[in-house]
């Protein structure tokens, strides 16, 4: 079992920045893929981005945020980020961490979900 947390959410003005942290518990998280996924009013959840376990840790984004956003993982703390630069209106989501063991989000398997963190920015 693994339990998710995530912070770091808040309100902020466009052009500005964010880093949302998920923690997770549990001896095992280095085996975990790591997700961000958001969910907008009225929309439904999308995906944001992804980290692998694997050393190398390969990344994912998808278009919308690429260049604008940076997932990284801290194994040693059992921690996902989501560094958020340029943050746009559009980007107002309630946030969520998700969590994968071994290479089931190959096949869009996501085991473990947090609460979500809410991203609201201003125009």
């Amino acid at each position: 079992q693994v339990q998710l947390v995530e912070s770091g959410g808040g309100l902020v003005q466009a052009g500005g920045s964010l880093r949302l942290s998920c923690a997770a518990s549990g001896r095992t998280f280095s085996s975990y893929a790591m997700g961000w996924f958001r969910q907008a009013p009225g929309k439904e959840r999308e995906f944001v981005a992804r980290i692998t376990w694997s050393g190398g840790s390969s990344t994912y984004y998808t278009d919308s945020v690429k260049g604008r956003f940076t997932i990284s993982r801290d194994n040693a703390k059992n921690t996902v980020y989501l560094q958020m630069n340029s943050l746009k209106p559009e980007d107002t989501a309630v946030y969520y961490c998700a969590a994968a063991m071994g290479s089931r989000w190959y096949q869009g398997i996501w085991d473990y979900w947090g609460q979500g963190t809410q991203v609201t920015v201003s125009s």
